[in-house]
């Protein structure tokens, strides 16, 4: 809850930005996603969407601020195990050449689905899992004509998905690629 607070703040600190530097979209992609130091998962294909709310310090420093609907976790053998979130990722944006940027941040996450389905279809709910992820964020972003853009980022889980054993220092790793529409 107090990362949550920290986000929260962050976000109205983007209200001290430059009007005319004010950037507020919507985007979507794919996330390939797994889970770290455990063995017998492979990757998943998920989709991410939502909302992002930035702007720009001056020419070559600015931020940016995400709310996220992220499927992620692992397949399995014999089925799927499913980690939904709503992450709220805040990058500080470094603009390398016009309209390339780098960017760099955290993410903060919280759970809001954890199934874990065998190749029978079964449901299974009694993993704990956290309900709470923090992740690092690094990418590269490309804003395009029409207030289009393209990003990529790679997302490290810092803390561990689950306290049992078997998932005792596994993270989230997540790979996303997305397109996305800036209103202003």
């Amino acid at each position: 809850m107090k990362q949550l607070c920290i986000a929260i703040c962050m976000l109205f600190a983007l209200t001290s930005l430059q009007a005319q530097g004010l950037d507020l979209g919507v985007k979507a992609g794919v996330n390939f996603s797994n889970v770290t130091d455990a063995s017998g998962f492979d990757n998943k294909t998920g989709f991410v969407v939502g909302a992002f709310v930035g702007g720009k310090f001056n020419d070559n420093v600015g931020m940016q601020a995400d709310v996220l609907f992220s499927q992620q976790g692992a397949e399995l053998d014999a089925g799927n195990f499913d980690l939904d979130y709503v992450n709220i990722p805040i990058v500080l944006k470094l603009y390398i050449a016009k309209g390339f940027h780098a960017q760099i941040g955290p993410q903060f996450g919280v759970l809001i689905n954890d199934d874990t389905q065998t190749g029978a279809g079964e449901v299974v709910n009694d993993i704990a899992t956290n309900n709470f992820d923090f992740s690092g964020v690094v990418g590269l972003g490309l804003d395009i004509p029409l207030g289009l853009r393209l990003e990529g980022r790679y997302n490290f889980g810092i803390n561990s998905i689950s306290e049992e054993s078997f998932f005792d220092d596994s993270n989230n790793s997540v790979f996303t690629l997305s397109l996305g529409y800036s209103f202003l």
